[in-house]
């Protein structure tokens, strides 16, 4: 059996229609009918043919592209310190090259038929974001120039952080500052990040002897304080927090400030993510750095020069920045 790729001559000629009736399919254009549409699909998918990527991207006079894709609101997109970080990250890679970027921005239920969309004009690659993991499989399958971030699924390539071992030295530092009752905020069940990170803190606590104080929310300032005002009642001796995000953080802190708890004197602080946030809060907060700059720099660099295959994992150390929102107990 030859192993040669197919060519959208070998599809034309199988499903007996001309190369540009098989260029209409391709790219959804109208001019051809349902049934002969119908009948090339089933020929594209037999022969597993797949569009030459740079020829389709230079016959449209767009260049090579990286797509990325995010699966986040509109509002939290436009807010978070996180999205705008990648971003950042994959156009400084980008700079000085012919390559541009296009953004992908839907919910959970749309994402579905966007990658199916996308698969096939993909050019040097697509990073995704928060793209649950059988959707990221489903992708892959068709298209293997892929790097996932925030969510892993097997074999997808992968560029994330230590997660857990960030966690654990935000939980260590806390005990080692006197802090005995320390909460958690955790992010979604199910996420990669959240379910890291909250690996690393059951592990510390455990580790320490302390209790496991958790609740779960999202990433969002609203459910960082909703969290900590429930905790307050739940748990009024609690003296410290760790975040799963700087943007949970600073709705604790808020939280905190609203029932007259002072930070750090009664309750010290540790977000992730070491953002813009940590800088801005009063006081400054303790946060896990995750280099989400980098990060994105080497899942596009992975994509531009193909050094990546299935189960490709780049993963970069969280490190623990201390400020004053976790500073010594005002208690004796």
């Amino acid at each position: 059996m030859s192993s040669k790729r197919p060519t959208l001559a070998d599809v034309a000629a199988d499903a007996g229609v001309s190369k540009a009736a098989v260029s209409r399919v391709i790219n959804d254009a109208p001019g051809v009918a349902d049934q002969t549409r119908a009948r090339v699909r089933e020929v594209i998918s037999r022969l597993g043919y797949r569009p030459d990527p740079v020829a389709r991207a230079l016959a449209a006079g767009r260049g090579e592209v990286v797509e990325m894709v995010v699966v986040e609101d509109a509002a939290t997109f436009g807010t978070s310190p996180y999205y705008g970080r990648v971003t950042a990250g994959i156009l400084q890679e980008l700079a000085g090259s012919n390559l541009q970027l296009q953004v992908h921005l839907v919910d959970e239920s749309g994402v579905a038929a966007l990658l199916e969309r996308i698969a096939g004009t993909v050019s040097v690659g697509a990073v995704l974001l928060n793209v649950p993991p059988e959707r990221a499989c489903e992708f892959y399958a068709r298209c293997d120039r892929v790097v996932s971030m925030a969510t892993r699924a097997p074999a997808v390539p992968f560029v994330g952080v230590d997660n857990a071992g960030g966690a654990y030295a935000a939980v260590r530092h806390l005990f080692e500052t006197g802090r005995r009752r320390i909460a958690a905020l955790h992010g979604p069940e199910g996420n990669t990040d959240a379910d890291g990170r909250r690996e690393g803190y059951r592990r510390a606590v455990h580790e320490f002897g302390l209790p496991d104080v958790s609740v779960t929310g999202t990433f969002h300032r609203d459910s960082g304080y909703d969290l900590t005002a429930r905790l307050l009642h739940r748990e009024p001796a609690l003296d410290a927090i760790f975040a799963a995000s700087d943007s949970q953080a600073a709705g604790a802190m808020q939280a905190l400030a609203d029932a007259g708890r002072p930070v750090p004197q009664d309750v010290a602080i540790v977000g992730f993510d070491d953002s813009v946030i940590a800088l801005c809060t009063t006081p400054p907060m303790s946060s896990v750095r995750q280099p989400v700059e980098e990060m994105a720099a080497a899942a596009v660099r992975a994509l531009v020069k193909r050094q990546f295959a299935a189960h490709w994992r780049g993963e970069f150390p969280a490190v623990l920045q201390v400020r004053r929102s976790s500073g010594p107990s005002g208690h004796s």
